[in-house]
Formats: C-alpha cells, structure tokens, sequence
C-alpha cells in the first residue's frame, strides 16, 4: 500500500474548511454557551443544547461512508457527542484511535478591541475572530475532515471515535459519568490525538508533552457578621483583606511569586528538561507573545527558565474576588469578608489530591486574629505526562509534519490543563498520545480578542489525517 496522497489531502481540507467549516464556525461563535461552571442555569438557558445540535447536524451531513453520530446525554450533565467510524481499507481487526475535543466556551472576561465582540464572529485576513473558535470548536470539525481526506486521497484507517465533550472548560466534571456511560467502546484504542493544545508558532506542528493540573480553591476571611464605618472600626477590627494577604503569603512569596507549598513541586524528568534546552533557541523573545502593559518585565532569565517555570513548576493567580465593591460605590465601611479565588497550575505529575490537603491545611491552620477562615477546593485535577514515543509515531509525526506544514514537529511541554488526558492516561496506560493544536502566538485564548488563525488550523487537519493514514500502516 503506498501512504497517503498529500496534494489530494490537502485539497481535500482546504475545500471543506472553506466551503463548510469556516462558515458553520461562524454560527457556532455566535452562540454564548460558556461552561457549566460560569453558567449554572445553562440547561435552561438552551445555549449548549444549540451549540450541540449544530456541531451534531454538520457531522451528520458530512459524507463518511459507516460513521454513526450520537449525542449521549445524562440528566443534569452536559451532553458529549460521540463519532463512531468503521475502519477504511484495512481490517477492523486493529487498535482504534480516539480523537478529542471540546465545544463549551469561557466567557467574554474582558473587553475585546472596537470592532470584535466574543459573540459575533469577525475575519480578518487568515484570522477568524470570537470566543470557542479556536478553543475549541474547530476540533469536531477538523477531527472529522482529517477522516474524511485520508479516505479522499487514498489513505487508510482504523477505527476512530471522535468524542467532543461540553465541560472541559470547567474542569470536565461531567467527563466521568460519560465515559462510564460509554464502557467499553473505548476498549482497543491505541492512538488519542486531542486538539485543544498551543502552538509556539504558526509554522510547524507542535506536540504537547506535558499539561499542568488544576488547583482551584475559594478562601473566605470573614471578621464581622456586616459592614462597619470604617472610622469607627479602623484601628480596632482587623481587615479581612490585610487577613487574606497574610494567608496568602503563606501559599506564595509576593516578591518573586514562588510557591512556597513544597507538596506542589515536583523533580523535572531529565529527558524533559533536554527537551526545554532543545526547544528553547526556536521560539525567538518568548516574552514577545504576551499583550504587555508599558514597562513590565518578564519573570524568569531566558527562554529555558520561563519554560520550565510555565509547564513543570506551580503558579498562583487570583482570579476573582468578591466582597470588593466596585470603586464608584466604595464607601468608608470596614467590610465583613473577603473572597479569593486561588488558581493554582499543578505540575504534571503532582499528585492533586496530596495537593489539595497541603493548600487546604496551610490556609486553614491558625488563623490570624482568629479571623474565621475557610479554604474550601473547588476544583483538583492532576496534570498529564506523556509516554515516550513509539517509534513509528516519532516516524508518522516527523511525515506529517513535513508534508502539511513543509518544517519538522517540535515537542514542548505546555502550561494548561485538559482534564481528560489525565483520565485517559489512567484508563489506557498502553496508548500512544498526540496533543495538539491551533493557540498560537497571539490568539489569546480565555481573554478578549481570540481568534483561530484558519491556515494553521487546515494544516493540523491534514497532519491528523496523515497520522491516521501512518496508524493504520504501522
């Protein structure tokens, strides 16, 4: 059998995405289904059922000779929809591949630049601007039209289940239910290939290594049962803010943001900080791919450090707040409470839980001024760590890469988290993993202005089904 045909993949994807994919992505930016987590009326809202259907109906209508689509549905859970496709030129006798991918959206978080808005898509030049497109609504898409240019251009296939869940963006609580509903139709799969990573640049494939967990916990300092005039109380009542800072100091060094819980660090593997150095001289000024305010500078020395520190070392950020009144109506009141809420990425192979008890205990313990305190985990989930390449997918990546993007792959580990590698490593210790994806320099996925940079995406669509062609010939 001779391996796929390259120019009639390519046409094949660059027909189908602009024809049909770029359009229905449209229709899909326009839909406001942000995750469960940030809309917990989202059953009645009806946003994440349309998006469902729409991302359904295109895969229903797509020519794939034995596929099946299904929209499985749990009450009171998000639904998933599941892609089953038989196997196309060779036995369906073979290991199977699961290909990954996520529709829920974050919300709007910021004000986006005059002229874009998160719910009316926007293109501009090779960039398709709105909230989901690139996180992550091309997946189901280009999963699909990876299958069906292997099969346009002469190419084979084992059997592939492409699943696009619809709470990954809140930490896939209603993953489990799901995969446990599915049992064993996902017995066999040798071969995951997610799309939901970055990418370092727009010219190359990029191979995701490694994903940081997730630590979120929520911490309430509370000090009266209500507000008090603050020339009243100032001097007597401690604040519950100058409260949270001294707990929060406990978890973080606010000079160099270092976190101090030494249940969060983890030894770096050797191969994977060969890695880092390997990578390191191709990524130009790193620091050049975040929107800087005038004047700040970049943690970390060079490019090895700041890699390093943002996939295989902790981080803190505080990403809400309550108890704050805004600045137009701030009076001069002693206020009862603060709330935070903690993010904290986990290095890939920290243990969530083991996390989780020493975030807890340490904000929780002694309490300054006996301030009532709780520290409460809203979210744990541990990292992922990729298994060492076989070596025909070392082959079938470098192929891949060349014939869609012309360069060779680079493999880097990556600051983010997809819960569902983490389940699948667990659940499938023997499969060969590829993490990729279309968040390149600048598209700015979770904050205002994201945007799918549409010839990245085409390319990454024909190197799956160059992928998919090479499982099938292993």
């Amino acid at each position: 059998m001779s391996p796929i045909a390259a120019p009639a993949a390519r046409k094949h994807v660059a027909e189908v995405w602009t024809t049909d994919i770029v359009p229905t992505l449209c229709d899909f930016i326009r839909i406001p289904n942000v995750s469960v987590a940030f809309d917990p009326g989202w059953s009645e809202a009806g946003h994440m059922a349309r998006a469902v259907d729409l991302v359904a109906d295109w895969l229903r209508a797509r020519p794939v000779d034995g596929a099946t689509v299904e929209v499985q549905e749990i009450p009171g859970r998000t639904p998933v929809i599941v892609v089953d496709v038989p196997a196309h030129g060779v036995p369906d006798d073979g290991g199977s591949v699961l290909l990954y991918g996520h529709l829920d959206k974050q919300p709007p978080l910021a004000e986006w630049r005059t002229g874009l808005g998160p719910w009316e898509p926007v293109r501009d030049g090779e960039r398709l601007y709105g909230r989901g497109g690139a996180d992550d609504g091309y997946a189901a898409f280009a999963a699909v039209s990876a299958i069906e240019a292997v099969r346009a251009s002469g190419g084979v296939h084992r059997r592939c289940v492409v699943l696009i869940e619809a709470s990954e963006e809140s930490g896939s609580p209603d993953l489990p239910a799901h995969l446990e509903r599915l049992g064993d139709r996902l017995a066999g799969t040798d071969l995951v290939v997610a799309l939901d990573s970055w990418c370092w640049s727009y010219d190359r494939l990029w191979v995701t290594t490694s994903l940081r967990g997730l630590l979120g916990v929520e911490l309430t300092v509370e000090v009266l049962t209500e507000g008090v005039h603050s020339g009243m109380a100032g001097g007597v009542v401690p604040s519950s803010f100058r409260v949270l800072r001294q707990l929060l100091d406990r978890v973080e060094d606010s000079a160099t943001g270092r976190v101090l819980v030494d249940a969060l660090h983890v030894d770096i593997p050797e191969d994977r900080l060969r890695q880092i150095a390997d990578v390191a001289g191709d990524l130009g000024d790193l620091t050049a791919t975040y929107p800087w305010a005038p004047g700040v500078e970049p943690l970390g020395t060079d490019n090895a450090d700041r890699l390093r520190a943002r996939t295989w070392e902790p981080a803190l950020e505080i990403i809400a707040a309550e108890g704050l009144p805004s600045l137009q109506n701030g009076g001069n009141v002693l206020r009862p409470k603060t709330t935070a809420g903690l993010s904290f990425r986990l290095p890939p192979t920290c243990d969530a839980a083991t996390a989780t008890r020493a975030v807890e205990e340490i904000l929780r313990a002694d309490p300054p001024h006996r301030a009532v305190v709780t520290a409460e985990a809203t979210t744990a989930e541990g990292g992922w760590a990729a298994p060492p390449l076989a070596p025909w997918l070392a082959a079938a990546l470098d192929g891949a890469s060349r014939a869609a993007f012309g360069a060779d792959p680079r493999y880097v580990g990556e600051g983010g988290t997809i819960p569902f590698m983490g389940m699948l490593g667990r659940s499938l210790p023997e499969a060969q993993f590829v993490i990729t994806g279309v968040l390149g320099p600048g598209s700015n996925a979770h904050g205002p202005n994201e945007f799918l940079h549409i010839p990245t995406a085409e390319k990454v669509t024909e190197a799956v089904a160059h992928l998919l062609d090479a499982h099938a010939r292993r």
